[in-house]
Formats: C-alpha cells, structure tokens, sequence
C-alpha cells in the first residue's frame, strides 16, 4: 500500500507540473478576488465580480466582522471559488479585527491583531508582528481555528491563501502555514503549478486608464499557458470611505474601480473575442 501511495504521487507531481500548460492554443486565466467579509460592500462587490464579471476565485476572511453575511452569501452562489484567507494583521485605522483563537501573543494591548507583519516608514516596530514576542504555537493554533471554521461554514473551500503576508515571513510560520494546507486538502499554489503572473505594467489611475490597461494585458497573453489575476473588489460607499491607512487613504475610490474593472463590458468582449478561458483555482486541479 505504501509502494502504491509513493507511485501515486510521483504521477500527481509530474502531471501537475504540466497543468498550467494547457497543451493547446487555449488560454486560461484566473481572475481572484481578496476580502470577502472584510466589509459588506466588499461582500457586494465580490459577489458582483461573480455574478456580472470575470471574477471566479475569492478569497475569505475569517476574523472580521461581516464573515457571517459572506458566508450567506457564497451559499447563495455555489459556484464561486472559495479560499480561506488566513488573517493574523488589521490594517485598517477605524475598524479592527481579533483572532477568533485564544493568541495573546498575536494581539496589542486592546486585543487586535497588529496592524502590519513587517515594519515600515509609516509602521514602527511597535505596531509589526515580526517585532513582537510572539509564539509559532499560537500562530499554529490561530490559523488552525481559522480554517475549521471557514470549512464548517464553507464546506466546499478548496485552498489556503494569505492576508498582508501571513506565512512569508519566518521559516516556522511558512512551515506552520504549508502543514496546514496539507493536512486540510487545501494545498493549490497556481505558482507550484506553472501558472503565470498577469502581465500587467501599471493599473492606471483613473477607471478608464485601468480597463485600458487590463485589456492591454489580456492581448498579451498568450495560447498554451494559464494566467493568475488578483485583485481587491470594493464599492465607493460611506462604509468603504471610512477605510484606510496612513500611505492608502483612497481605498473606496481605489476598490471601486476594481469592481467596474472585473465587471467591465469591454473587458468582456475582449475576453471572449480571444476565447480565453476564465477558471478557478480547484480547475487547476482538472486538466
């Protein structure tokens, strides 16, 4: 039994090195969305990814507030994509969010998480995990509780992915964060599997500047491979407005476009004029 385990994945290993490459002129492309449950206009507005657009991965956050009505609804729309978006920082100034595990060592004297992983000329030390005292049992245990309940709400859940950096950080977290995705069946890394970034130079910095920009890399992509696109959908509401932090006070007006980005007729029509093919992360796994 262990010689035919031992065969079997061999055969998966070699086969998977090819799935991106898909042996023929077509064209695959991921389009994945971040932040669901961070807010609810970011719910709206992953949902409207989905349901009026290209968007066909989404990523969940388990910690925060709107989780609850996220996981309504992606009941409601069973055919989106889902990966649990491990959360262990709180960037935002005006809303928080805590660990849903007993982690002292992973919160700041109010019992939020820190606001950034690394520090950096807007973020001192004091308010960076890295710098702090903490300990891999409870980052372990964190990211454990994470994704049990992500899976107990959303069962269909079919990879890990990581909020602000959350395993790149330390050899012990990425070893943490890698057993986990194993030991939970959600191990699809699109970079392990060959596929290639979106070629895309800059966004752009007015709406049309971004769908013309977005369509110029779709025109670049090229027959025979698979392509990964991932982005922040969001709506331009009073809610999203009160987000942000010092260096990104726009993230409305920046989210927003986004949405209109992945919802965009001529995006589209492009997409479909070059018969390119839009896939989730689980399609990487079927050839």
């Amino acid at each position: 039994m262990r010689l035919f385990t031992v065969i079997f994945a061999l055969v998966i290993f070699v086969f998977s090195g090819t799935l991106a490459q898909t042996g023929s002129d077509e064209i695959r492309l991921i389009i994945r969305g971040d932040d669901i449950g961070s807010a609810h206009a970011a719910n709206l507005a992953c949902i409207k990814s989905y349901q009026e657009g290209i968007m066909r991965s989404v990523e969940i956050m388990v910690p925060c507030a709107w989780f609850p009505e996220a996981v309504k609804m992606l009941a409601e729309n069973p055919g989106l994509d889902v990966g649990v978006h491990i959360s262990i920082t709180s960037e935002w100034e005006n809303i928080k969010w805590r660990p849903v595990s007993n982690a002292p060592s992973l919160t700041d004297k109010n019992g939020y998480f820190f606001p950034m992983i690394w520090p950096n000329d807007r973020f001192g030390p004091e308010q960076a995990l890295k710098s702090q005292d903490w300990k891999i049992e409870e980052i372990e245990q964190e990211m454990r509780a994470q994704i049990e309940m992500a899976i107990r709400n959303v069962p269909r859940v079919s990879h890990l992915s990581c909020h602000m950096g959350c395993s790149g950080w330390d050899p012990k977290v990425q070893e943490v964060y890698n057993k986990l995705a194993k030991e939970y069946g959600l191990e699809i890394n699109p970079g392990d599997l060959g596929v290639k970034r979106f070629p895309l130079a800059e966004k752009g910095e007015t709406l049309d500047e971004r769908i013309d920009n977005f369509i110029i890399g779709l025109q670049k992509l090229e027959p025979g491979n698979t392509y990964f696109y991932i982005e922040h959908p969001g709506l331009d509401t009073p809610e999203m407005q009160a987000y942000g932090h010092t260096g990104y006070e726009n993230v409305a007006i920046d989210r927003d476009m986004v949405t209109k980005t992945y919802t965009n007729e001529k995006v589209k029509e492009i997409i479909k004029q070059r018969n390119i093919k839009l896939i989730s992360y689980k399609d990487l796994l079927v050839h």
